[in-house]
């Protein structure tokens, strides 16, 4: 049963208007179910709700198998849930089985990108133009708009942290809801923005100095100065801040995004720690 005017049950006889018809003016999503089915149940609920929170660019269609053998057969349905998306009147992408709302999302929005997800693109587009501050209004315009849209967050916190800013870059991401499909990447990469956030005090240890090196460098962008001044904290003291400087060398890799770095500080961090 549908739960919104964008979620419809499509039978033999609506199939064509509904589906390849509508499909001409706006994509429609095609779920091919059945009551029985355990997967169809875990995935249901992802679906519709990123349909809902498309406020319109996507349509999704239900149809029970077992009501509708031939529709089933028509478009080669050999296991359920089968995912099918129609646009132009015919299929453009399709999937089998209950995958991970992430993995969704990405599908959807290749095919049928909301409002929101184009105001997102849009403000990528200034952050790679290094256009910081209209970036910084974009995203922020974003989430006034739509307070718990996490992607937008996710890439307000990241921006923060290339500009440095690590208390707003924490404030950012411990907004995320942990519903949210981007709450995991929050958590990663909440200790760097911790890092960013530290400033020497009045009296410290060797090691201390050695973490606000860390934490100034990450605030510069050199990743390689600031990942070795936290191996030299833990070669020092493996339980600094109760594992603070571990968990933002692993954010600090994350945030870098690069894979024959992340490969070598990782060695190098499992000899300091094994």
């Amino acid at each position: 049963m549908s739960t919104s005017e964008y979620i419809i049950d499509v039978s033999e006889a609506t199939f064509q208007k509904d589906v390849i018809e509508r499909s001409k003016q706006v994509p429609v999503m095609v779920d091919f179910w059945a009551a029985w089915c355990g997967p169809c149940r875990m995935l249901s609920p992802i679906l519709e709700r990123v349909t809902n929170e498309s406020d319109g660019a996507l349509i999704l269609a239900k149809v029970d198998v077992d009501q509708n053998q031939r529709l089933a057969q028509q478009y080669d349905v050999s296991g359920i849930p089968a995912v099918k998306i129609f646009r132009g009147g015919r299929v453009v992408e399709q999937f089998v089985g209950a995958q991970p709302e992430s993995e969704v999302r990405r599908i959807i929005k290749t095919f049928a990108p909301s409002d929101v997800d184009r105001r997102l693109m849009e403000a990528q587009s200034l952050v790679y133009g290094q256009r910081w501050e209209e970036a910084e209004k974009a995203y922020r315009d974003i989430l006034e708009a739509k307070p718990d849209y996490a992607p937008a967050a996710i890439e307000l916190g990241r921006l923060f942290l290339k500009l440095g800013r690590g208390a707003d870059a924490q404030s950012t991401f411990e907004q995320i809801s942990s519903d949210a499909v981007e709450y995991n990447i929050a958590e990663i990469l909440l200790p760097l923005a911790s890092l960013m956030s530290v400033s020497p005090n009045g009296t410290q240890r060797d090691v201390d100095a050695l973490y606000y090196a860390a934490a100034q460098a990450a605030r510069e962008q050199r990743v390689p100065d600031a990942l070795d001044a936290l191996l030299d904290v833990l070669r020092k003291d493996r339980n600094y801040r109760d594992g603070a400087a571990k968990q933002a060398i692993l954010a600090l890799l994350e945030y870098a995004e690069d894979p024959a770095l992340s490969n070598t500080y990782r060695r190098k961090l499992a000899n300091v720690l094994f």
